[in-house]
This record gives structure tokens, C-alpha cells and sequence, in this order.
């Protein structure tokens, strides 16, 4: 019968190549099983190994190259973009920025192993200024190693595989229909994961409008910018008199805050991630008027308000002093 094996032996390399690019540029299509499924294939000669092999790491560096040309040019509104549509946006670009600044290139070859980050990575490369022969070199290198390995699998398992596929063949119509179920079940629990950390940023944000206020009064409020030194090197743009803290000093560095001062936390993340995560770890420390600003930097921007550049390494002597200094608007 024409079946399902039966099309994927016949566009078996087309599809390898159509479900990693898919993959890699971010939708929720399984292309690790489908690589175990055309090493199996390839071990049973049904379909070229190698020609599999290499529609896979094309399929890479396409989906992979996009988005860090895309980095390249528009920077870290790209990752704010790109990861909305994490399970947890904060970590999404966090991880990245923590993989790209301690292992470099070599970090394109880690981050394919880690769920949620090799997706953001490549833009990251990109907006970090990798050069486009290092992006290509370290890229070509960890498709080659990760499509490989899971094509590897499915050599070691080919006659295990081989029994699931013929079972599947066998099935006929039913089987696409259990796939479809699998797949509908698989984008369920992402939903609903996706939803319970977004309940857990539900908390209410100051506006820029009362930034403002806020700010051309006494006493006036301490404005903290959480973002990671990487997303302050990539966007230098901060709001007037706000300081540098990262989410990991946040709690250590509050202890030198009255607990009654207006807080105002930002970041340029999704949905206020990082800001919110922050202001939940002050709430847990006993400060009730910590709150994030409402699209954070972003808004501030679009809103006509002037903003100074991040000056860099700031010491916890520098950031206690400036909570004592009156910012500007």
C-alpha cells in the first residue's frame, strides 16, 4: 500500500532536510525522532545515510544561519521575539547569553543538546558580532556532530526501529492518526507548561507615565536594570540613573535597600520576565513596592523618554551609592 513508511522512503532526504530546517528555526516539529528514524532507514539501505546526513546539517545551517543573520542585524529584539514563544522566556535568553560569553563558538555545538537554547543561540552569535566565518565553522561542525549521533542511534537500533515502522505500516490510516494524537498531546503540554509560568509573572507594573511621576518627586524610587551584562553590552541604552543587577545579586544587594523604598525593576524581555522574577524575589525579602515596569525598556523608549548608556562593571560600593543619588527624567 502507499503508506506512511512508504512516502517517507521516498522523500525520506527531503524530509529530513524540511523537519530539521523547520526545527531550527523554532517551530515545534520533532526532528530528533525523525533523524532516528532515517538512520534506521539508512541502515536498512531504504534511504541514502549519508545523503540523509547531509540534508540534515544544510537543514542546520539554513534554519541556524537565519536567525543569526538576524541577530546580526536587529540585535536583541530578535531574542525578545524569538523567545515568546519559550515555555520560559526569561531562562531562553539567559541560558544563551551564558553559553555564548563562557564557551564562545564552541557554544553552537553545546547549546544543540540543550532544549530551549539552541534556538536562541545562533542570533545570539549574531548579535554578539561573531564573524560569519566562526558562526559557519562551529555551526557546520555541531550539525554534523548532532545530526550524526542521532542518526548513529538509529543505525545501533535499526532492527528495534525497523519492528515500530513495519508495525506502524501495518496499521495504515490508524497510525497516522495515533502520530496526529501524539503530536496534538506533545503541543498540549508545552501549552500548559507555558501557561503556569506566565500565571507565575501575573503581578501588577507600574507604567512609564508613573515612572515618571515617581521620579520628579521625593523620595524618589530606585530604578534597577536586571538584564545580564550581555544584553547591556548588546543594548547600552539604560534609563537615567538606573543601576546594574543581575537576577543572581539582586536578593545580596537589596539587603543595603530600606524595605519601604519604591523599587521599579526592568529588563527587555518577554513579558517583563526578568523584572518580575526580581520583584517576586524582593516581595519573598519583605519589600512590598517592588514592581516591574510595564514593557520594560522598550516602553520607556517608545515613550519619547531620554535614556543615558549602561557604564560598565559597576562595584556593589557604586551601586550602593547610587541608591542614595536622585536620578533624572
Amino acid at each position: 500500500m502507499t503508506s506512511l513508511l512508504s512516502l517517507v522512503v521516498e522523500y525520506g532526504i527531503g524530509l529530513v532536510f524540511a523537519t530539521t530546517l523547520a526545527a531550527r528555526v523554532g517551530l515545534p516539529v520533532p526532528a530528533a525522532p525523525f533523524l532516528v528514524v532515517a538512520g534506521a532507514l539508512g541502515a536498512g539501505g531504504q534511504i541514502s545515510w549519508v545523503g540523509a546526513l547531509a540534508a540534515s546539517i544544510a537543514g542546520n545551517i539554513a534554519g541556524d544561519g537565519l536567525w543569526f543573520w538576524a541577530g546580526r542585524r536587529w540585535g536583541y529584539r530578535v531574542l525578545t521575539l524569538l523567545c515568546k514563544i519559550s515555555i520560559s522566556p526569561d531562562s531562553c535568553v539567559r541560558q544563551s547569553e551564558a553559553f555564548i560569553l563562557r564557551w564562545g563558538g564552541s557554544s553552537l555545538l553545546a547549546a544543540k543538546f540543550v532544549p530551549g537554547v539552541s534556538v536562541v543561540a545562533p542570533p545570539m552569535a549574531g548579535a554578539l558580532g561573531m564573524s560569519t566565518l566562526a558562526f559557519l565553522g562551529f555551526e557546520t561542525l555541531g550539525a554534523a556532530v548532532w545530526s550524526g549521533l542521532l542518526m548513529g542511534v538509529g543505525w545501533a537500533f535499526a532492527g528495534q526501529i525497523q519492528q515500530v515502522l513495519d508495525t506502524l505500516e501495518t496499521l495504515g490510516i490508524a497510525a497516522v492518526g495515533l502520530l496526529a494524537v501524539l503530536a496534538a498531546i506533545y503541543l498540549a503540554l508545552r501549552w500548559w507548561r507555558r501557561r503556569l509560568f506566565m500565571q507565575g509573572l501575573a503581578m501588577p507594573r507600574i507604567g512609564v507615565a508613573e515612572l515618571v511621576e515617581l521620579m520628579n518627586a521625593e523620595p524618589r524610587p530606585i530604578v534597577v536594570d536586571v538584564r545580564t551584562d550581555a544584553a547591556r553590552t548588546i543594548d547600552a541604552r539604560r534609563i537615567p540613573g538606573a543601576i546594574g543587577v543581575g537576577l543572581a545579586d539582586i536578593e545580596r544587594l537589596a539587603a543595603q535597600w530600606s524595605r519601604d523604598r519604591e523599587l521599579v525593576l526592568y529588563c527587555n524581555c518577554p513579558n517583563e520576565a526578568s523584572a518580575a522574577s526580581a520583584a517576586r524575589t524582593l516581595a519573598a525579602a519583605g519589600f512590598t513596592r517592588a514592581r516591574p515596569l510595564a514593557g520594560g525598556l522598550e516602553a520607556w523608549v517608545a515613550s519619547g523618554q531620554r535614556v543615558e548608556l549602561h557604564v560598565a562593571d559597576q562595584r556593589p560600593d557604586a551601586i550602593s551609592a547610587a541608591t542614595d543619588a536622585a536620578p533624572s527624567a
